[in-house]
């Protein structure tokens, strides 16, 4: 009601105004409620009338009526041959009304009433009208008062508001003719109100106390919104203790490299000062994460850790499983890659999910299609018992649409190419598939030579595109091997588009393989076709130089180590036991104990993956290299690749090694810190440990998160750059709360002495605590000592030497540094009052058991269970319920339960 009775306020206050400006009035009109029989009655009764007489005699008790406007102007004159007093109304020079005469005592008695009159509107807020004039609400005012004047420095008040607010008024309502709902519940609606609030406000009172704050209701985070009170003395007098008070949105920035100060923080901040020395103390809340980014070179240093389980899953597939079989064989030889096979062409086709139109198809993929061995369906596609194609040497059997008789049979049947009956007559006695196992019948688009990469030789496709697990992925290509061409599946280029009867010009089914069904099932051949030897890094453009790669395996409560302890591989490290080092940095087959970085196999610059030079690194490629077998379920990791990720994440136990190294990207003198808006003045860059100033050597965009650096013999000369900041939109359920004191005394005007104190600790969610989620307590001392000095000693000394003349003056700087960390943990994860030391959770197991409620459903019989043993007493009544057979139910007669719902239930 507020709301809407805010608007009709408004017009009504503005319509008044109007009408009293221009000195015209509304006619007031009353309703007669009685009426004379016989007579006509008028429904509007004569205007208010003007008041020709004076005020005493013709007095005006309408309520109605309205004040005379400003431009009336009433004076008083006496006058002493008559002693009496003359009122007089008039506009300008002109009398308005005849005047009003009045004795002393009369002139007392109205002047008396008219003075209680405006004392009585004065207290209740009323004005009199008499002389306003309109006042800006935003214009300075003054505040009488000495105690605010020596407090804040002033007594003048100025509040400077900008931005705007927007308020929408609406009605929502709707009518739904539905049968099935009462009346009263078709008509559904109320009112809609929205604002948008988005305001600054700078405020001041004297020249002390100064409140800033920038407001917006739809702000993305709340570092948009910022509030400080800022009390500063500093400036204003030199005698005062209290030299700042700040509080809101305050910051510590502390000019130490080992102590950092922070920039994002919410709290309280004073600044005191007793002599020659100076005291800060804070008492805030941290809503910001100290960042950090190395570079070398103009080159960003990342390091990356990615664990056993982390493989690309969906994205790399073998086009067949000869090239899968011949994979570790072909990498032998390295950089040299022994096969003849070559890719010559390829289409990529996957479910259309996109809504597109063009290169859109119908497929039908067969998993057997081109395979003359591991068939899944052996029994419907029986294999030939001399594959036709065969590889030079060992005689392996080649890839091809007539490795076995499935393409055959598929042209044997034309009907077979139409939309509507494809799928019934591949699931019939005749060919006896199965979709989704066999084959799969969809709506494809092919993908673009952008959004997927082939290796030619190795026969492997990576997908550059998320695969969802319920798209189909397959392929038609054409390879050559020993100079004959080959091909599996049919290219959309070489097929028409009509069927045997030229008279349909329904676009037919192209017959592909498929790589990728619907569902996923690791008991069937298509299932390792996906490669589970590819790693992502998260880096794109890896430059050779500087890349490090190492692999360690987590020996339980030892920390993580580059080989395998208590195995015959504990002298050997694991990236030569992964066939991940076998050259030098020339390409000789040497070891050198460093990864070797062969583009376009072991790693692919542009996207950052690794690629194991084995198929099953962590588990048969390591389990044929461990000869005893006591170790060898210890250390395998088997499960990665006989189930899905999901399922084998659940043997955390073995997932124990991790892919750890570093990086450097492209040169560049601009750096990219990952983060967006960062608090202003929390940058700093460091080149070889000397401190860089921002504006000469380099620049800071804030809002996007970027620093340029300006002195360009910083990237030539290939000094380390470290830039430290801090990110305020990192989310975490953790509270992070800061306190510290910085104490400076200044000796002279060229020593300096300082020391610092500062406790950062974290307020968990629960109690329940994650390894690695920890909540710290962490303290740190600091102290240090810094002199700046001229020397003109040393100019003197410097123009003595030959061909030198120095005109600027030198100077002396030296600074000293030290701290120390004492960490810590909170309290609240502390295992009892006595016991100090904290605890942690690697897993509270609160889901390893499922319950499941008998009450439902509600409307279903349920047999009766056999009743437990009477262990107890030793009386084995129904010795039957420690059975596991069918012996369990045989005494169970035909006993059901069933459960009555609560609705059937009807009581008195």
């Amino acid at each position: 009601m507020t709301r809407i009775a805010l608007p009709i306020s408004l017009l009504t206050g503005l319509a008044i105004w109007m009408f009293a400006e221009a000195n015209t009035f509304p006619a007031v009109a009353f309703q007669g409620s009685l009426q004379q029989a016989g007579t006509a009655t008028s429904d509007t009764l004569p205007p208010v009338e003007e008041r020709y007489n004076d005020f005493i005699t013709n007095p005006n008790t309408n309520p109605f009526d309205l004040k005379d406007p400003s431009v009336v102007e009433q004076t008083v004159d006496y006058d002493p041959e008559t002693g009496q007093y003359i009122i007089q109304e008039k506009i300008g020079d002109d009398y308005f009304r005849p005047p009003t005469y009045m004795t002393f005592e009369e002139y007392l008695a109205w002047q008396r009433k008219k003075e209680e009159r405006e004392y009585f509107n004065q207290l209740a807020g009323i004005n009199t009208g008499e002389g306003a004039t309109a006042l800006d609400p935003l214009a300075k005012f003054d505040v009488k008062s000495s105690m605010l004047d020596r407090l804040f420095g002033g007594s003048t008040v100025d509040i400077r508001p900008q931005g705007g607010i927007d308020l929408t008024f609406g009605v929502d309502f709707q009518r739904l003719d539905n049968p099935i709902l009462t009346e009263r519940q078709r008509r559904t609606g109320g009112f809609d109100f929205d604002m948008n609030i988005q305001m600054n406000v700078t405020g001041k009172i004297g020249e002390k106390l100064t409140l800033t704050t920038n407001y917006n209701n739809n702000a993305t985070f709340n570092f948009d919104n910022q509030i400080k009170l800022d009390y500063n003395s500093d400036l204003f007098s030199e005698d005062d203790i209290i030299k700042k008070i700040e509080a809101g949105n305050v910051s510590l920035p502390l000019r130490g490299s080992l102590i950092q100060g922070a920039q994002s923080l919410f709290g309280l901040k004073t600044e005191l000062q007793f002599g020659h020395l100076r005291l800060t103390a804070i008492a805030s809340q941290q809503n910001s994460q100290n960042e950090n980014i190395q570079l070398k070179g103009g080159s960003q240093v990342q390091e990356f850790e990615v664990k056993a389980d982390e493989y690309d899953e969906n994205r790399h597939f073998f086009l067949s499983h000869y090239n899968r079989d011949g994979f570790e064989r072909n990498l032998r030889n390295l950089p040299q890659i022994n096969t003849l096979f070559h890719l010559e062409n390829i289409e990529v086709w996957i479910t259309n999910d996109r809504n597109v139109v063009e290169d859109v198809r119908d497929i039908v993929a067969f998993a057997d299609l081109g395979e003359p061995e591991r068939l899944v369906n052996p029994s419907a596609i029986p294999p030939f018992p001399t594959p036709p194609y065969r590889e030079i040497g060992n005689g392996r059997p080649l890839p091809d649409n007539n490795a076995n008789s499935l393409y055959q049979r598929l042209l044997d049947r034309p009907d077979l190419r139409s939309i509507d009956r494809s799928v019934s007559i591949l699931q019939s006695q005749e060919f006896g598939l199965s979709q989704s196992k066999d084959f799969e019948k969809v709506s494809a688009r092919k993908l673009d030579e952008r959004e997927y990469t082939v290796h030619p030789d190795l026969g492997y496709i990576s997908v550059n595109i998320n695969v969802q697990p319920d798209q189909v992925l397959a392929v038609a290509y054409q390879y050559k091997y020993n100079g004959n061409i080959y091909k599996v599946g049919e290219l959309s280029v070489n097929t028409d588009a009509v069927g045997p009867d030229t008279s349909d010009l329904t676009p037919q089914v192209l017959y592909v393989k498929m790589l990728k069904s619907t569902t996923q099932r690791t008991d069937v051949p298509t299932w390792d076709l996906m490669m589970k030897n590819v790693y992502s890094i998260g880096a794109f453009q890896v430059n050779r130089e500087d890349f490090k790669l190492d692999i360690f395996y987590e020996d339980p409560g030892k920390g993580f180590k580059r080989f395998l302890p208590k195995s015959n591989l504990e002298g050997k490290p694991l990236i030569r036991v992964f066939n991940l080092d076998n050259l030098n940095t020339q390409g000789d087959p040497q070891p050198d104990g460093v990864f070797d970085f062969v583009p376009g196999v072991t790693i692919n610059p542009t996207n950052g993956r690794i690629m194991f030079p084995v198929l099953e690194p962590f588990g048969t490629g390591l389990g044929n290299q461990i000869t005893d077998a006591n170790f060898r379920d210890s250390f395998v990791y088997q499960e990665l690749y006989d189930l899905t990720l999901f399922q084998a994440q659940e043997f955390p136990e073995k997932n124990r090694y991790a892919i750890r190294g570093s990086f450097k990207s492209s040169a560049s003198s601009e750096i990219s810190l990952g983060a967006f808006n960062i608090p202003p003045g929390s940058v700093r860059v460091t080149a070889g440990g000397q401190l860089l100033q921002e504006g000469r050597d380099y620049e800071v965009d804030y809002g996007t998160g970027r620093v340029k650096i300006l002195n360009d013999a910083i990237i030539a000369s290939g000094v380390p750059v470290n830039v430290s900041f801090e990110d305020n939109t990192v989310f975490g359920f953790q509270t992070k709360a800061m306190i510290g004191v910085r104490a400076d005394y200044k000796i002279n005007d060229n020593l300096n002495v300082g020391a610092t104190f500062l406790q950062l600790f974290e307020r968990p969610f629960t109690q329940k605590v994650n390894i690695g989620d920890d909540p710290i307590r962490n303290r740190i001392y600091g102290f240090d000592l810094n002199l700046s000095k001229e020397a003109p000693w040393l100019t003197k000394a410097v123009d003595k030497l030959p061909f030198f003349s120095t005109k600027a003056t030198s100077n002396i700087n030296f600074s000293a540094e030290a701290a120390y960390l004492q960490p810590g943990h909170s309290k609240a994860i502390n295992e009892s009052k006595k016991d100090k030391s904290g605890v942690v959770y690697i897993d509270d197991f609160e889901g390893s058991t499922s319950s499941f409620d008998l009450r439902q459903p509600t409307n279903q019989w349920f047999l009766a269970s056999v009743p437990q043993n009477d262990d107890q007493n030793n009386n084995p009544l129904f010795p039957e319920a420690n059975a596991s057979s069918l012996a369990y139910g045989a005494n169970r007669a035909r006993m059901n339960w069933y459960r009555i719902d609560n609705i059937a239930r009807v009581g008195d």
